[in-house]
């Protein structure tokens, strides 16, 4: 199928927004009962007029969280942990300043509360950044486990190295090794090696600050960017790969004949574990689940952030990635779908974008 053709709405959203400057280009994928529907990317990479390509590396974002939690939940699986020990059981240095309380549980629900721990700007000295965050007070009036407040890195640091502290290997070792390789997304990475890097000459695609038409090169594709490990934040490969993940997790857990979780642990992190709060750094209600976002249009389906569109059913989840991606399965309809922008607008511009193209999608596929 043909984006232009085949999925015209979906099409008129992403050519108006190009048009209004939000964006140079877009890689999108899709799929139905586990068979490709869509796997295309329209516009340009760059100012010099190169295409962007159907398998460049686009960043993701946030949208690299759900990884996190599928390595956590194997571990789980695995007997190493349990969602609700607590994070100083591995890490003892973590709990002063009024984190003693906090669990793998409320990491992965956003509420354990140090949301807004100054990053060092050297995020690949690991080290230092641990330090910071167990150095950091929780935050003033918040109650662990009933306060919610979406947690941009800091969580996502302290998981991924309780998985280093449980195993002995870096998390972008592991999740290379036991998820991406396995479900053979092979171009897929969250920290990618030197060597790696230079093999990918001119197909890691450059992301574009579009707020306010100012269109500056972010360099977040650039070798330091590239092969720092963020957990939360710079995982990166074409969306069709990302897409393996999702309907690995329609299927029972279950890709290219190699499980990567059980069925009822898919289910469990899936569902809704945090519900009815107002998130206080969206400033909106949203659901969570144990790492992912399950569709909370109940709560405005029109200013919802990190949303699915009008027409997801309730059982959709997935995760968004600041200013640029969206990335989601729908059980009801066994749908699966990833787009990666290569523009962040500000996250009203692209929250409004995302809704229409997937509202859109669902008209030109299921609704017509």
């Amino acid at each position: 199928m043909s984006l232009a053709s085949d999925f015209p709405k979906t099409f008129d959203v992403y050519t108006k927004g190009q048009d209004r400057g939000l964006h140079l280009g877009m890689q999108i994928y899709a799929s139905r009962k586990g068979e490709t529907i869509l796997d295309e990317a329209v516009g340009l990479s760059d100012k010099n007029g190169r295409e962007l390509k159907h398998d460049d590396l686009m960043l993701w974002m946030s949208a690299s969280k759900p990884v996190g939690a599928i390595a956590i939940a194997q571990l789980m699986e695995s007997g190493h942990l349990t969602y609700d020990e607590l994070v100083t059981d591995t890490i003892p240095e973590f709990g002063q300043l009024g984190k003693g309380p906090i669990t793998i549980r409320h990491l992965l629900t956003h509420t354990s509360g140090f949301p807004n721990v100054p990053m060092p700007m050297a995020r690949d000295h690991w080290n230092d950044i641990i330090m910071t965050i167990c150095d950091t007070p929780l935050e003033e009036g918040w109650v662990v486990g009933e306060s919610a407040g979406y947690h941009p890195h800091s969580s996502w640091y302290i998981l991924a190295e309780i998985l280093q502290r449980k195993l002995g290997v870096p998390f972008s070792s592991y999740v290379r090794d036991r998820i991406f390789l396995p479900l053979e997304m092979d171009n897929c990475w969250i920290g990618m090696t030197p060597e790696a890097w230079s093999g990918y000459e001119g197909r890691i695609a450059p992301t574009f600050n579009t707020f306010r038409s100012a269109s500056d090169n972010l360099k977040f594709h650039v070798e330091a960017s590239v092969t720092a490990c963020i957990p939360g934040g710079n995982g990166r490969g074409p969306m069709r790969e990302l897409g393996i993940l999702y309907e690995t997790l329609l299927n029972e857990g279950i890709g290219h004949n190699h499980r990567i979780l059980q069925t009822e642990t898919i289910d469990d992190m899936t569902h809704r574990h945090r519900t009815d709060q107002c998130d206080t750094t969206f400033g909106h209600k949203i659901d969570w689940g144990l790492g992912f976002i399950p569709n909370s249009n109940k709560y405005g389906a029109q200013t919802v952030p990190y949303g699915y569109g009008l027409h997801s059913s309730d059982e959709a989840y997935g995760h968004g990635g600041s200013q640029s991606v969206g990335s989601m399965a729908d059980p009801a309809h066994d749908l699966v779908v990833c787009v990666a922008f290569n523009g962040m607008p500000g996250e009203p511009q692209h929250n409004l974008r995302i809704k229409k193209l997937m509202t859109a999608l669902y008209e030109d596929l299921l609704i017509g």
